[in-house]
């Protein structure tokens, strides 16, 4: 009997970690590897109470098996606190994924486990697969740069760059990797949280282990294109550029957008009905908070350009208990704003009517924008993000930057400026339809992210 390949993924429990992952598992799929999706009991529940009717009846007959696992945190817990949620993840799930690994090898000899695909912030998963004698891959759910600067974290610090904290040792000084690349800048590293040292030496302990995690790795997979920043992927041992990935062309795809909030799909009706090139789409991804006073702005802001505006407000978007807008805002904006609580992005950024994206500048909102042409408003928040907009703004030259003001707000008068520029450029424009034609060029034959996938997928098959 020939055994036909089985590959399990598992991303880190969190939105912009799954998003990636099930965008890969779908594409893999679809090329006849069998897939089982692997993720924490508690996001498991988010994904069906988010589903789709449809989606839900149809899921014994999907391309992807969903697998949930405890993750051991208790229902009365604070899932919000890392360092609980870290201790409690590394204590249950490699006992329990090894578990379901082997349960899965013994049920059916033909359909063995041939690889596991894992995000890199729960690179414990691929130690699980190395000792089990599975091959593994590493997926890299951010960009090229961030990945680069994680595996010079043993040189930086034996330099004497970096603390045992990751702040930089010298208050001025920029991180330059090589002279062909963006330079890091003080308190913009992916680990960067100066108001919380020992937050920020958690999240430096994840960056540093990535290179561990690499080491053990037959393949470095990420969700990029390799000419968007081609000095970068240099310094990567290993890399499959792939992206950008778009969501799955298959009639399964939309069963597998697994989002914890359900997607409002009435948005795309409501575009449907706004001129071409008017609307400015705005999206915060899933983690971002506001403070009330900052809501205020950017809700003033968006009613004083007099444009059709799309806003994706979260339930938690705010640092309160609910979201609580402007007097009069809602009823002032009726006739030209629509507000949902989840959208589908990247439907929404392909639609003719959207103008510009005011965006966290997340990496996955980065990439999905990037592929449908939109100029980027930039508003990071924390991790990657500002190298994002670093990227988009001085590198690709996609986009404006929002800069906050002395109290670290971003004014309704900075946002009215600020989008009516971006709303005027030409060039802006012109840039980015040019990196969205280089995008989809990697993912047509004969393009480098396309022959990257066919790559990894020849080399699964032939795991067998």
């Amino acid at each position: 009997m020939s055994r036909q390949p089985h590959v399990l993924v598992i991303p880190y429990p969190a939105q912009g970690h799954i998003t990636p992952l099930i965008k890969l598992a779908s594409k893999i799929a679809e090329h006849g590897v069998k897939v089982t999706f692997v993720s924490t009991e508690y996001t498991q529940a988010k994904f069906m109470a988010s589903m789709p009717k449809k989606a839900y009846d149809n899921q014994k007959s999907s391309l992807i098996r969903l697998v949930p696992i405890p993750d051991g945190i208790e229902r009365e817990e604070d899932r919000k606190d890392p360092f609980k949620t870290r201790e409690s993840m590394l204590r249950v799930m490699p006992g329990c994924l090894k578990n379901l690994i082997e349960e899965i090898n013994q049920s059916n000899n033909a359909e063995k486990i041939s690889c596991v695909i894992a995000d890199t912030s729960v690179g414990w998963a691929l130690e699980v697969a190395q000792k089990m004698g599975i091959a593994k891959a590493a997926a890299i759910p951010y960009g090229t740069a961030g990945l680069a600067l994680s595996l010079h974290i043993p040189k930086l610090t034996e330099a004497g760059i970096l603390d045992a904290y990751g702040n930089t040792m010298n208050d001025g000084e920029l991180i330059l990797l090589s002279d062909r690349i963006l330079p890091w800048k003080r308190n913009e590293y992916p680990w960067s949280f100066p108001s919380d040292q020992n937050l920020q030496k958690l999240f430096f302990g994840f960056s540093t282990n990535v290179l561990q995690t690499l080491e053990i790795s037959d393949w470095v997979i990420c969700n990029s294109c390799y000419e968007l920043d081609s000095a970068t992927c240099d310094l990567i041992p290993n890399l499959l550029t792939i992206g950008p990935l778009p969501a799955s062309n298959h009639s399964d795809s939309e069963h597998f957008a697994l989002n914890f909030w359900p997607e409002d799909i009435t948005c795309l009706s409501w575009l449907d009905k706004q001129p071409l090139n008017s609307v400015i789409y705005v999206a915060f991804g899933s983690v971002a908070v506001l403070s009330q006073q900052q809501l205020d702005e950017l809700a003033l802001g968006l009613e004083s350009l007099n444009r059709p505006f799309l806003w994706v407000v979260r339930a938690n978007l705010m640092n309160t208990s609910q979201v609580n807008f402007p007097d009069g805002f809602t009823e002032r904006v009726s006739d030209r704003g629509k507000i949902v609580e989840w959208a589908p992005q990247e439907k929404v950024l392909a639609h003719s009517s959207v103008a510009c994206f005011l965006s966290h500048c997340g990496w996955n909102s980065t990439m999905e924008g990037l592929m449908m042409g939109a100029p980027f408003l930039c508003w990071p928040n924390s991790w990657d993000q500002y190298q994002n907009r670093n990227y988009i703004c001085e590198a690709w030259k996609i986009g404006l930057e929002l800069s906050p003001d002395k109290n670290g707000i971003i004014t309704r008068e900075e946002i009215q400026r600020k989008a009516k520029m971006v709303l005027d450029d030409d060039s802006i424009k012109a840039n980015s339809l040019k990196l969205k034609e280089m995008a989809r060029k990697g993912l047509v034959e004969g393009g480098s992210s396309l022959k990257n996938f066919e790559t990894l997928i020849s080399q699964i098959r032939a795991l067998g």
